[in-house]
């Protein structure tokens, strides 16, 4: 059995999913890199990219309707994009020791930087605490 949270095949990683079929309008899927769901009562959305990459637009507004929507539904909910400068792209990106660039809360509803350098790991043990 494979440990939790390590990815099981490397090369399957690496395979891109083609989501040109998917088209609607304007709207095409969007990924999210990672999702906790916390006990029924939280949940923390992100997204990681590399060096202060910004969000696309839609992703952007995928990502804050869900936070607005598991808010609605009761759910304390978060979103965080975190930033890594990895650029060997052979090598795993340790995103608990990486930082939070920007995050979008339930209840402010905006996005902005976090009060002060933390990293991924720190912010989602504080916020995960203060339920």
């Amino acid at each position: 059995m494979t440990e939790r949270g390590v990815i099981e095949n490397q090369l399957r990683r690496q395979q891109i999913n083609d989501f040109s079929g998917l088209l609607y309008g304007r709207i095409t899927p969007t990924d999210i890199d990672g999702v906790i769901e916390y006990k029924g009562k939280m949940y923390i959305f992100f997204e990681v990219k590399y060096q202060n990459k910004d969000l696309p637009q839609g992703q952007r507004m995928a990502i804050e309707r869900l936070v607005n929507d598991t808010y609605k539904a009761g759910k304390k909910s978060v979103a965080l994009i975190i930033t890594h400068d990895v650029g060997d792209t052979r090598q795993s990106v340790p995103v608990a020791d990486c930082y939070v660039k920007e995050l979008y809360y339930c209840k402010e509803k905006i996005w902005r930087p976090p009060k002060q350098l933390i990293t991924a790991r720190k912010f989602m043990d504080t916020f995960l605490q203060a339920q």
